[in-house]
């Protein structure tokens, strides 16, 4: 049955174009292929990148934060009230003071709420592998041909998004929490199917254009923890630039129109040229989600005068960096002497 399966998923007419087949892509002395079996490395390669970051965090990153100034607020903690903390999490009916209600909710919320810190941390391991990650890719992108770099670029990549699968219920909660599910699955795939059809140079190409904003939006983060708004501002607007430009520009100029509409002088449709082209439009989905975003906080910052080092701790979404509540009051009504709270 599992071989049957496998057979049925491999053939060559759902991954391949017309008129090449599995045997066409078999190595020899002279030719060496990607092959999928390598891909399962990325799993291995992925738990080592956890223990890693965690070692980064607590031994580079936490006492960087605290020798640049990186301060944790002090948050009054919520008294334990056990009927209250049933609440917390599923709304029913309780009989006390309304003012009570909110403080311990306002209380017990900034709890769930990761420190300062938590995020100085994560942003400093983030900004460390987008470095490392954006000048290798460069350097493997001017010399595609050279196979042990391709697969040490690609188990990087591949592991590092894998990772972050991993690490997704401890990391920071923010609002877009869903279309960063979204934008690491169809970043997998991507980056698996490039690797085991071959299409190693356009993987390639998408993977260093995602890292070149990224290595702006870390250090956008981090000095924003520390307080330094002027150079939060400054790093900020040019990440924008360098979005916008890559994500808008380049990214549908140079991948999707050859992906979509070049690659059909070649040879002809398959599935998959569909596949490939699906993931990669919902990354261009994702990618005119987030521009709105920061184009809404750029409109701010100069027609307001609201800078992003203070829209970057009201956004609450991934370029804000701010995390959702689990359990977000939005409505506190008092009707005949009981208390109903409901959560959104």
């Amino acid at each position: 049955m599992a071989r049957s399966l496998y057979d049925w998923l491999w053939q060559h007419e759902f991954w391949l174009p017309p008129g090449i087949t599995w045997q066409d892509m078999q190595e020899s002395e002279d030719v060496h292929y990607p092959q999928p079996r390598d891909l399962l490395l990325s799993i291995p390669f992925a738990l080592i990148l956890v223990v890693i970051r965690c070692a980064f965090e607590r031994a580079i990153a936490l006492p960087l934060s605290s020798k640049l100034g990186v301060k944790d607020k002090q948050r009054p903690k919520a008294q334990p009230i056990p009927v209250l903390e049933t609440f917390y999490s599923t709304p029913k009916r309780c009989d006390l003071p309304v003012r009570k209600v909110e403080r311990w909710f306002r209380c017990r919320r900034n709890i769930d709420r990761p420190s300062l810190s938590k995020k100085f941390c994560e942003a400093c391991w983030r900004f460390t592998f987008y470095m490392i990650s954006f000048f290798t890719g460069l350097a493997v992108l001017y010399d595609v041909s050279t196979q042990p770099s391709l697969f040490w670029y690609y188990m990087l990549e591949l592991s590092f998004y894998w990772s972050l699968v991993f690490t997704l219920p401890f990391d920071v909660k923010r609002k877009d929490f869903k279309e960063q599910i979204v934008h690491h699955a169809a970043t997998i795939f991507l980056i698996s199917f490039s690797y085991c059809a071959n299409y190693i140079r356009i993987g390639t190409l998408v993977l260093v254009i995602h890292d070149a904003s990224d290595c702006f939006l870390e250090p956008t983060k981090i000095f924003n923890y520390m307080k330094w708004k002027k150079t939060c501002d400054s790093l900020f607007m040019i990440f924008s630039a360098v979005f916008l430009i890559s994500r808008l520009v380049i990214f549908p100029y140079t991948v999707l129109y050859n992906t979509y509409y070049y690659s059909m002088e070649i040879f002809q449709p398959f599935f998959g040229y569909y596949f490939v082209n699906a993931l990669l439009i919902i990354l261009q989905l994702l990618h005119v989600f987030w521009s709105c975003l920061i184009i809404h906080m750029v409109y701010k910052f100069i027609l307001q005068g609201t800078g992003p080092s203070r829209l970057l701790g009201s956004t609450g979404v991934h370029l804000g960096w701010i995390p959702s509540c689990p359990s977000e009051i939005t409505r506190v009504s008092e009707m005949k002497g009981t208390l109903i709270i409901r959560e959104s």
